[in-house]
Formats: C-alpha cells, sequence, structure tokens
C-alpha cells in the first residue's frame, strides 16, 4: 500500500511511477537521444559549407547569417506546419526542425572558428605546398575546433529541450511524456520526464566538453603554461 500510495496521492516524487513505467522512460529516453544526435549531426554537416560561404566576405555573410537567425525566430508550431507538407507526421519532420534551429549557433560558432585561425599559419602551410581543401582539414578545422564543439555544446543542450516539442506529432521522446502528463496533472510523470530531460543535457554537455578536451591537447598545454605567468 505504501509504495502506491504516492500514485495515488500524486506526488511529484513517486519511485512507484519509475519502477512500473522503466520501460516507457526507457523507450522514451532512448528516442529522445536518437532524435538530438541525429539532428546535431546532420546540422553540423550542413553549418560548415555556410560558415564556409559566409567567410568568402560580406557579401555572403550578411544573407547567411541573417538567414539562419531568421529560422531560429520561426516558433516550432509553425516550422513543423510548414514542413509537413513534405515529411509528414514521422521523426524526419522533427529531425528537419531541429536542424534547422540548430544552424543558427553552428554556422556562427564554426564561422568564428575559422576566423580565428592566425592569417601567419594560412600562409605558412601555403608554402609548404598546402592547397585549398588540405589547408582546411589539416590546418584550419582543427585550430577551429574548441570553437566548433563549444557550438556544438550549446547546440546540444538547445535541442535536448527543443526535442520534447516532437511530441506535437508524437515523436517527441521525453516530450511524449511531458505533454499528456501536463494536461492530466500527473506530477510524476511530469517531474520525472522533466529531470529525464535536464539529466540528458547535464550528460551530454559534459561528454562533449571531455571529447573537446581530447581533441584539443594543445588548449590544456596552453592554458597550463599561461598559468604560472598570469601568477606572476
Amino acid at each position: 500500500m505504501a509504495a502506491q500510495s504516492c500514485l495515488v496521492a500524486n506526488d511529484w516524487i513517486c519511485w512507484d511511477y519509475v519502477s512500473s513505467r522503466s520501460q516507457e522512460l526507457t523507450d522514451a529516453t532512448l528516442e529522445h537521444v536518437w532524435i538530438t544526435g541525429v539532428s546535431v549531426l546532420i546540422g553540423l554537416v550542413v553549418a560548415l559549407p555556410l560558415a564556409l560561404l559566409a567567410r568568402r566576405g560580406r557579401r555572403w555573410a550578411a544573407p547567411v547569417l541573417a538567414f539562419t537567425t531568421l529560422l531560429y525566430t520561426i516558433p516550432s508550431l509553425a516550422m513543423f506546419s510548414l514542413l509537413l507538407p513534405f515529411f509528414g507526421l514521422s521523426a524526419a519532420l522533427v529531425v528537419t526542425g531541429l536542424v534547422l534551429y540548430s544552424l543558427t549557433i553552428l554556422v556562427r560558432n564554426v564561422l568564428a572558428g575559422l576566423e580565428a585561425v592566425p592569417e601567419e599559419v594560412r600562409e605558412a602551410a601555403r608554402g609548404m605546398g598546402y592547397g585549398p581543401g588540405r589547408l582546411l582539414w589539416q590546418v584550419e578545422l582543427p585550430l577551429a575546433l574548441p570553437a566548433l564543439l563549444a557550438g556544438v555544446r550549446i547546440a546540444t543542450v538547445s535541442t535536448v529541450a527543443l526535442t520534447t516539442v516532437g511530441s506535437i506529432v508524437g515523436k517527441g521522446g521525453l516530450g511524449n511524456l511531458i505533454a499528456p502528463a501536463v494536461n492530466s496533472s500527473f506530477k510524476a510523470q511530469v517531474l520525472t520526464a522533466s529531470a529525464l530531460c535536464v539529466l540528458l543535457a547535464l550528460v551530454a554537455d559534459l561528454l562533449l566538453l571531455g571529447v573537446g578536451r581530447l581533441l584539443t591537447p594543445w588548449a590544456r598545454a596552453g592554458a597550463r603554461s599561461a598559468a604560472p605567468g598570469k601568477g606572476a
């Protein structure tokens, strides 16, 4: 009886809800992770050529940045309505919307990282015979990684939250649990699903932070070498 009383009392914290709906929570969490991961990855693939186009000069930068910013201002309901005729009520609809929203953050960060590469480094690489493609992949992108990964972290955390909106078409991961629970005032489901969203965002951010530290060891070395000088 004690184990069931929290459900009967509609408490916010209810372990009986978690244990009895563990499979439902697991499925929703996995769907949430899948939608978020695919959206950010596709967004990064799309953002890179857009950032390269914007880097060609103000003539291109202004429209590219304005377009990606405009996309972010479109309300999610309107965005999904515009995409509905093309994708129907599917996960592709939600993923496409999330990709478009992520471009605002990703394009700006990729562009900022590329522009931060010192010109003398580019000149040295060209002097060593590096062509445009090799220069980009072996010199510029590695040096732009800190800014790029910072953008990926922000985009990922943002996408974790935005994925819940996909519940309007039944593809919202944990949002599929939050939306009906809010309407029915099912407190345990609202709190548990919301807490899992927050936990996903924190775990994703920490994992990406760790990946960034592994991929940019020179940044850590630079910080350690700068610390004594700062103290002095």
